[in-house]
């Protein structure tokens, strides 16, 4: 591994490569890739959080049921929000220590190493990047089975989203994260509503009305798929948080991150917990689990029965878009800034992580745009991407928690504003469910989890061969690690 000084670096500098006012060419390198900072306060931080997550709870989810039931989902829900809240601790210690925008690859570049570094940052790039291609496929389909405009999904549809969405985080991050806490409100509203309207239907003997697969070990009633019904349940189980880990890639746009960015974690988990379960029994408890297992849109399903559309199912339909834009939105948003960060540390080309005038990563989020249009309109399937960004974030996860272990274990004296509740607990209690996540989704779908790992691997071979010798030393997250390693040297010296 080499670490660059960026003295000749004039990427992104005026001609010459001078800055004017006497500033040094290494500073000018950063200042060319500055973020805003002091824009986001807890709370569109906390919209953040629901905002990546919300899309889930108006679709996605329900297919578990028919990979567990509604016992097995259950289980599997309960597993998957333990593994969530105990790595949302992890996370809110690490971002305390490390508020940079590299978010999970910042934590394990100092806990792991490079290796580590970029082996998380990878995965979160896969979640973020494969995610909202996937998502932008499913407005398509509301857009046309709404007969908005009268437009039918297709390649002009996801054109609009990215084009539409990626100019209003080019704008600016406080401007678009103030409209991603509107478009979150709304579909947060409207979830309650939805179970307001379904809990007037709810039905006990609709939880378990899926067929008993007697050949099953295991099944019943509750779990109709057998014990091993809860592990092919765990992805779905997922969707009810997926995304969630994403807060800490704002902690340089943050105002006071090391007290904002816990607070802002557990608010947005604990309000997801809650949008989880009012959902999931509102919508299986209506309609009954059969209806609702494999709907593409299942909270409209549940409303409507065997009469046909309601006003109120109407209404849902409608926000159940606005719960996709912004999931979609915000996505994209996280996905821009772990290129940022990644770029800026040399991980991957330099150029990517250059700001603009009002210090939105414009390269951050157009390429990433532009390859996700093209895997949206290219394959058309937006299941396979979103198991595709499911085996990425597992990974994550896993090396998230370690990272946490670590950190505690090689440096217990490091300056910790902010303590996870149960220490190593709490952290060894999400490595272990991630990596049982991780091998669910092979359960789920087999080419999903070997396509995440051919792109794994290319992005390995890039590293292994060629970045990893070119890698910024000035980088904040890479300048925490130097010095982390230079103060282990004094100590056994």
């Amino acid at each position: 591994m080499t670490l660059e000084d960026t003295s000749g670096d004039t990427s992104g500098s005026t001609p010459g490569g001078a800055s004017g006012g006497g500033v040094p060419p290494e500073d000018d390198y950063l200042r060319r890739r500055a973020l805003r900072r002091g824009s986001a306060g807890w709370l569109l931080l906390t919209g953040l959080g629901v905002a990546y997550v919300v899309s889930g709870d108006y679709s996605g989810w329900n297919i578990g049921l028919s990979k567990g039931g509604f016992g097995g989902l259950a289980v599997a829900t309960v597993l998957m929000g333990t593994m969530y809240a105990c790595l949302v601790f992890a996370l809110a210690e690490l971002s305390a220590i490390l508020p940079t925008a590299g978010g999970g690859y910042g934590f394990a570049r100092r806990a792991l190493g490079t290796w580590g570094g970029f082996l998380t940052g990878t995965a979160i790039l896969i979640e973020y990047v494969l995610a909202p291609a996937a998502i932008s496929l499913f407005i398509g389909d509301y857009v046309e089975s709404l007969g908005l405009f009268g437009l039918e999904s297709g390649w002009p549809v996801q054109l609009v989203c990215f084009a539409l969405f990626i100019g209003i985080h080019l704008w600016g991050v406080g401007e678009a994260l103030r409209f991603s806490l509107v478009v979150t409100a709304v579909a947060v509203a409207a979830l309650i509503v939805f179970a307001v309207g379904a809990f007037t239907e709810f039905r006990v003997d609709g939880l378990n009305d899926i067929p008993v697969d007697g050949d099953a070990f295991g099944s019943s009633s509750w779990l109709p798929f057998g014990l091993l019904g809860i592990w092919a349940a765990f992805p779905f189980g997922m969707w009810f948080f997926l995304g969630v880990e994403g807060v800490p890639l704002a902690a340089e746009e943050a105002k006071d991150p090391v007290r904002s960015m816990p607070r802002a974690l557990a608010v947005s988990l604990g309000v997801l917990v809650l949008l989880a379960v009012m959902t999931f029994l509102a919508a299986t408890g209506a309609r009954g689990a059969a209806a609702v297992q494999e709907a593409g849109n299942p909270l409209v399903v549940a409303l409507q029965g065997d009469g046909g559309p309601t006003a109120l199912s109407r209404f849902v339909n409608y926000a159940g878009l606005a719960g996709l834009v912004a999931s979609f939105f915000s996505l994209i948003y996280a996905g821009s800034r772990q290129l940022f960060a990644l770029s800026r540390a040399g991980y991957l080309p330099r150029f990517l992580s250059l700001t603009s005038r009002r210090k939105a990563p414009y390269l951050g989020l157009l390429v990433p745009g532009a390859i996700g249009f093209a895997l949206a309109v290219g394959t058309g399937d937006g299941a396979r991407m979103l198991n595709v960004a499911v085996f990425g974030a597992t990974i994550s996860y896993a090396l998230m928690a370690l990272s946490h272990l670590v950190l505690r274990r090689r440096e217990p004296e490091l300056h910790r504003p902010y303590r996870t509740p149960g220490g190593t607990v709490t952290s060894s209690v999400a490595f272990v469910l991630a990596l049982s996540a991780l091998v669910a989704t092979f359960l789920v779908d087999r080419v999903a989890a070997f396509t995440a790992l051919g792109v794994y691997a290319v992005a390995l071979a890039h590293f292994a061969f060629y970045s990893r010798h070119r890698l910024v030393a000035r980088a904040p997250e890479e300048e925490f690690a130097a010095l982390a390693e230079a103060e282990a040297e004094l100590e056994r010296d």
